[in-house]
């Protein structure tokens, strides 16, 4: 695990003074501040990971995002009638908790350690119908601890529109949340970039080629296998990720509701624009599911 941080809750330290690059100050309610405690049990002056969030499209204020280290300090700063600076014998939080980021070399951003692409580098993007919001809620952790490049939540004949006034949507910051929660059991600081197309036939008209050209992704989209269908379906397996301009193979992934994509309209639609249709055999699984199954698969191709 590796405790997450934005890059607004760094406080950087003037001059780098007493070996520390910046200073996280964590209220006693906060899940990580409670995390450190009752959890890892951890007392002044013991070391935890840390990372600070990057975003897939940073701004500019935030040079920070990307940073990790695996020995950050934590400090207990006890409030009220405790006294003593470490959790209590119930492993509560004595009072708020200080993380002090320690400089260089203990501390480096993501691309300074393993370089632009790495074995790990998330080269999947996952184009996902929009499933109901419980779900959603459930799948995102797992979809950020997997690891995708881009996820894009769009509309299909079978998705109810209502799903798409989901609180996820109306607070950006949750949704956020969901996918931090991931990054934090995987150890990884890179963000997927996330999009949001209510109208999946614009989408793969207007967008879809700048965003994930055919020279650089494979195209894949994943269907159940129907049950008069005879001979045997394509698998993740038998598909040859090659990218033609000499990058780094890369997939682009489409997963349809919990019935599968519309049939003819939707599948004729996606093959018409190069999408290799896949199954995971004649099961109907649930979205989450299938999503874990298939970006397994699917990671696990771009890096054989």
């Amino acid at each position: 695990n590796r405790i997450m941080f934005d890059a607004t809750e760094l406080s950087v330290v003037s001059g780098q003074s007493e070996g520390y690059l910046a200073t996280v100050t964590l209220p006693k309610d906060d899940y990580r501040t409670r995390h450190i405690a009752k959890t890892l049990n951890l007392q002044n002056g013991d070391c935890v990971r840390a990372g600070c969030v990057r975003d897939r499209d940073p701004s500019e204020f935030d040079s920070l995002g990307g940073l990790m280290t695996d020995e950050a300090f934590v400090e207990w700063l006890p409030e009220g009638k405790i006294k003593k600076a470490s959790p209590t014998r119930n492993r509560e939080p004595p009072g708020s908790l200080k993380v002090l980021i320690p400089n260089p070399p203990k501390t480096s951003l993501w691309e300074d350690r393993y370089g632009a692409e790495t074995d790990d580098t998330p080269r999947v993007s996952l184009l996902l119908a929009l499933p109901r919001p419980l779900q959603l809620q459930r799948l995102l952790p797992m979809v950020a601890q997997l690891g995708v490049e881009n996820l894009i939540l769009t509309n299909a004949r079978k998705v109810p529109k209502d799903y798409f006034g989901s609180h996820l949507f109306r607070k950006p910051s949750v949704l956020r949340g969901l996918l931090v929660e991931g990054l934090s059991q995987s150890g990884d600081v890179r963000l997927p970039r996330v999009t949001v197309s209510k109208r999946l036939k614009i989408f793969l008209e207007d967008e879809l080629d700048e965003l994930f050209p055919r020279s650089q992704y494979e195209r894949i989209i994943a269907h159940p296998q129907r049950k008069d269908e005879t001979g045997r379906m394509t698998r993740m397996s038998d598909i040859k990720v090659n990218a033609t301009d000499g990058s780094p193979r890369r997939i682009l992934l489409a997963v349809g509701p919990e019935g599968g994509w519309e049939e003819p309209y939707e599948l004729d639609m996606f093959q018409k624009l190069g999408f290799k249709r896949i199954t995971l055999g004649t099961r109907v699984l649930r979205t989450d599911v299938a999503v874990v199954s298939l970006l397994a698969l699917a990671n696990e191709a771009c890096s054989s």
